[in-house]
């Protein structure tokens, strides 16, 4: 059982990692982000691609941390 989910642990971790490089990068020139106008950018509602990037982005470090803690209570026994 460990080492099952020792395996799905490093796969979750990989998958992670592919989600959080494929989000879009948001691009802010220096003059924008001095002036405050990086204030009201968090503000838009995420929408397509960039929504459904972060949900999985989510999701993944929910099972994440799942997996981890029962990681954790196995080596303990």
């Amino acid at each position: 059982m460990y080492n099952i989910i020792m395996t799905l642990l490093i796969i979750v971790s990989v998958l992670i990692v592919i989600a959080t490089m494929m989000q879009p990068q948001k691009q802010q020139d220096a003059l924008n982000a001095l002036s405050g106008g990086a204030v009201f950018s968090g503000q838009t509602k995420k929408r397509g691609f960039e929504a459904f990037m972060e949900k999985v982005t989510s999701v993944l470090l929910v099972l994440f941390f799942l997996l981890a803690f029962v990681l954790a209570y196995l080596s303990t026994k």
